[in-house]
């Protein structure tokens, strides 16, 4: 009798992983990333940071591309 909820470890379902903490993964890997991001007035593209704490803003026009979301400063 086997049970039901077997799951194979060297393979685990990528759902689970993206849930587990960063360094309980099977391969430890950063929920943070660098993206750019592309200012909707110049089409100047900056790399912005995905958990950046500050305001960043476009280096040409300073329109802003992106604002922190959380409470911590």
């Amino acid at each position: 009798m086997g049970l039901q909820n077997d799951i194979d470890l060297l393979n685990p379902p990528a759902e689970l992983e993206k849930k587990k903490h960063k360094l309980k993964r099977l391969v430890q890997t950063p929920n943070s990333f660098f993206m750019d991001v592309k200012c909707q007035g110049c089409f100047n593209i900056t790399t912005v940071f995905s958990h950046s704490q500050t305001v960043v803003v476009c280096g040409n026009c300073q329109t802003v591309l992106c604002q922190p979301t959380g409470d911590k400063l």
